[in-house]
């Protein structure tokens, strides 16, 4: 997710609604798809993230695995059963099917076979894999036992999941604009840019908005139980691209492509209906205040905020922007686009940052990088 690295109030950003799908049934289902997280779940169905993972028996910051079924609650449905402290780290382990693995995010079939102590080439042919196409989060694997002719092995821990994005703060009934500006010391102007808001008009409980990395803003408040999307470009539109698409389009705009593919599929899974808890949209997870600069600074061309292409230029632009920035180092560069570039440079890369670079290399080495 794109972090605003400078502020400039010329030229707002223009309005474009969000639109959520009306809510399923009660017990609706619901599939994971590569790049979806709890709270995107939720809030595309209009509900809260506590709500669906009440309903499922999960902890709402669970991290939720492609290929999963979620059960969609109806509205004011009376929630599950509080998740107990062995069904939370549940989510957060890879399941297994037959003595295999599930991939998880940032997993490569590289990794998986030099942790497994097998041979690439043995690990794609028991699983009937292409080694050089890169390996989609969720799917199933057999592990061969390491000198064996592919019998299955006991599993191993997959690779770390992508780490949340930074800074997902949902507005709790009393909640100021001026007051979280204050509380996590950033001007208010500033503060309403990176998430199109208007500084005037009074904030809704259930909005949801991008804090600065490190800020201290919490609550013991329950978060309500409808979020709010801010109606700034760009749109969590539906659609999707292909990773040579992406590629192209990042490379036509000064960005590696390889690079700007595996944020991609770090970012979203290629799904620009993505929408994070973070108020970030789209292939590349911008926020509004990164678009609004990206065109007043960047673009030469007006951007379609709904169009998953101009997502993708967008992000590709800033992605370029942090490339020049860091002397063209891809890991810096991969690093600013998730915590921020001044805040890498005033206290360094953060534990979480650091998971995500590892994930991001490892992703684009699959991509051709």
């Amino acid at each position: 997710m794109p972090m605003l690295r400078t502020v400039r109030l010329a030229g707002a950003a223009v309005a474009a609604a969000v639109l959520l799908p009306t809510t399923p049934a009660l017990g609706a289902a619901h599939l994971v798809a590569p790049g979806e997280t709890l709270w995107g779940i939720a809030s595309a169905n209009g509900l809260s993230a506590s709500a669906v993972a009440a309903a499922n028996g999960l902890s709402p910051e669970a991290r939720v695995i492609a290929g999963n079924t979620l059960t969609i609650p109806a509205p004011g449905a009376a929630p599950g059963p509080a998740p107990t402290a062995a069904s939370a780290p549940a989510a957060a382990a890879a399941p297994v099917s037959r003595g295999g693995l599930r991939v998880r995010w940032g997993d490569s079939l590289g990794a998986i076979a030099a942790r497994n102590g097998v041979s690439l080439a043995r690990l794609a042919a028991v699983n009937g894999l292409d080694p050089s196409r890169p390996l989609l989060a969720g799917t199933s694997l057999r592990l061969p036992a390491a000198g064996g002719a592919g019998t299955s092995a006991a599993p191993v821990a997959s690779t770390t999941a992508a780490p949340a994005p930074m800074g997902a703060y949902e507005v709790r009934p009393g909640d100021t604009l001026g007051a979280l500006a204050a509380r996590s010391r950033v001007p208010l102007q500033q503060m309403a840019f990176m998430n199109g808001l208007d500084p005037k008009k009074p904030l809704l409980a259930g909005t949801v908005l991008k804090l600065p990395t490190g800020s201290p803003v919490t609550s013991s408040a329950p978060a309500p139980a409808r979020t709010i999307v801010p109606a700034a470009p760009p749109a969590a539109a539906p659609g999707r691209l292909s990773a040579s698409q992406i590629g192209s389009i990042a490379a036509q705009h000064g960005a590696p492509g390889s690079l700007a593919t595996a944020i991609a599929w770090q970012e979203s899974g290629f799904n620009n209906g993505m929408l994070s808890g973070a108020n970030a949209r789209g292939v590349m997870q911008i926020l509004p205040g990164t678009w609004a600069w990206v065109q007043a600074n960047l673009s030469r061309a007006r951007l379609d905020p709904s169009s998953p292409a101009d997502n993708v230029r967008a992000g590709s632009l800033y992605l370029a922007d942090l490339m020049r920035q860091t002397n063209g180092d891809p890991a810096m560069a991969a690093a600013a686009y998730y915590q921020g570039l001044a805040s890498v440079r005033r206290i360094g890369m953060l534990p979480e940052t650091r998971r995500y670079v590892a994930n991001v290399m490892a992703l684009r080495s699959r991509f051709g990088g």
